[in-house]
């Protein structure tokens, strides 16, 4: 005579009403409608392939952007007072020299305590700086303090020479080298393995981020990441930077390019090839720094041929990362016209917003404009805390998922006939 036993009946019955839930639930934000999202503000340019999937996480995006009386009234005026006038949050930072493959060295500045105060599995944000910057700079700084308010623990990467970071060997970092930013999410990936990774790039350190997500595509260690002044296109970028007030841009990110290099000049002495020294030491335009210098460390032809082959206008195509593009219409270094807006509105994971005004590193509006953080950080931390929230959410339920399978099949282990 068969008999079964399955333990308790309304038990069983009840695992598999929980399991019938959890598979027609959707906590993941891969999932979410344009219904549930605001529509944003017409002063807003927003567009991309992702928007069914990332609108809903920003909490005022219908809000006009309202940038500050006076400042913002002139690019070049709003990008300077951003530069020099904005606070810069206090911090205590502790550093971490990482040595490369390849014998350089990189700093790794992290929050002081955090190792103590944080979970092992907090969400973790690598901010990577623009041209010469590092974590003293406002903007890196704002950012940082508002993710740690979130609970996130956060590193600054200071590429090779920057943020007083060591170089070590006769080369430093450029658009087109992506070694570093490879070596640097491996290491915090051991470092912290129960962590979902996330970065934020600005100016020429969000042209390396994209290029790196581009790179990796499927492989990305990232959870997400944001480019924010991203110049894309390093072609245009260079055509313009050589018009009118923009060349004092230029002669001042020289002359920051210079004084890196006289620190370490003695590294570079009896270089060989076409390396023209004398160019690099007194360049007076990044563009004769990068012919000096960089082009020939990086294998190219001409400055030129790398402009057009380290741009990450060429990489949105492969990225298959969440990414949030932010960029300023009349931004003076990163040209609208450059923005690779076909291929951001094609790819189901790229979202880009593009303010009406916002300068180079300015975006001088919102509830702490003038000398607070700038306009898109509230923006970002949306985004990020989107995407990770998801990310929790779709752990939970595979979690649930096992915890019911396993459960179910004890229980048929019982089963006898």
């Amino acid at each position: 005579m068969a008999r079964a036993t399955l333990g308790s009946a309304t038990h069983f019955s009840s695992s598999f009403r929980h399991l019938k839930f959890l598979s027609n639930s959707s906590p993941s934000f891969h999932v979410t409608t344009m219904s549930a999202a605001k529509i944003p503000h017409p002063s807003l340019e927003v567009i991309g392939g992702a928007g069914d999937k990332f609108l809903p996480a920003f909490k005022s995006l219908d809000n006009p952007y309202n940038s500050y009386p006076i400042v913002a009234s002139n690019r070049h005026i709003e990008t300077i007072f951003a530069a020099f006038l904005r606070s810069v949050p206090d911090v205590r930072l502790r550093r971490e020299c990482l040595r490369t493959k390849d014998d350089g060295s990189v700093a790794l500045d992290w929050v002081s305590g955090d190792d103590r105060r944080l979970p092992a599995d907090s969400p973790l944000l690598i901010l990577l700086p623009g041209l010469t910057g590092g974590s003293d700079d406002s903007y890196v700084r704002h950012m940082l303090m508002r993710a740690r308010s979130k609970g996130w623990r956060v590193v600054v990467f200071n590429s090779r020479g920057c943020g007083d970071s060591p170089v070590t060997t006769p080369q430093f970092y450029s658009a087109s080298f992506l070694g570093d930013i490879y070596e640097v999410v491996a290491h915090v990936s051991n470092r912290y393995p129960e962590a979902n990774l996330y970065a934020i790039g600005w100016s020429l350190g969000a042209n390396i981020l994209v290029r790196y997500l581009g790179q990796e595509s499927h492989s990305c260690l990232l959870s997400g990441a944001v480019s924010l002044c991203n110049p894309f296109n390093l072609v245009i970028a260079d055509e313009d930077f050589h018009k009118g007030f923009n060349n004092v841009y230029d002669r001042a990110l020289a002359n920051s390019l210079r004084k890196i290099f006289k620190k370490h000049a003695l590294l570079f002495e009896d270089m060989e090839g076409e390396f023209n020294i004398s160019l690099a030491a007194n360049a007076k335009t990044v563009r004769e720094f990068d012919d000096g210098l960089t082009r020939v460390s990086f294998g190219f032809k001409s400055v030129d041929d790398y402009y057009s082959n380290s741009s990450s206008s060429n990489s949105i195509i492969n990225v298959r990362t969440p990414l949030l593009c932010i960029q300023a219409a009349n931004d003076p270094i990163a040209p609208s016209r450059g923005i690779p807006r076909k291929d951001i509105e094609e790819n189901s994971n790229c979202l880009l917003i593009v303010t009406p005004k916002g300068g180079h590193l300015g975006w001088v509006a919102g509830s702490e404009a003038p000398r607070g953080c700038p306009w898109t950080d509230p923006h970002v931390m949306d985004f990020l805390e989107h995407i990770e929230h998801g990310k929790s959410a779709s752990a939970a339920c595979a979690n649930d998922l096992e915890t019911m399978n396993s459960s179910v099949t004890d229980r048929f282990q019982h089963l006898e006939v």
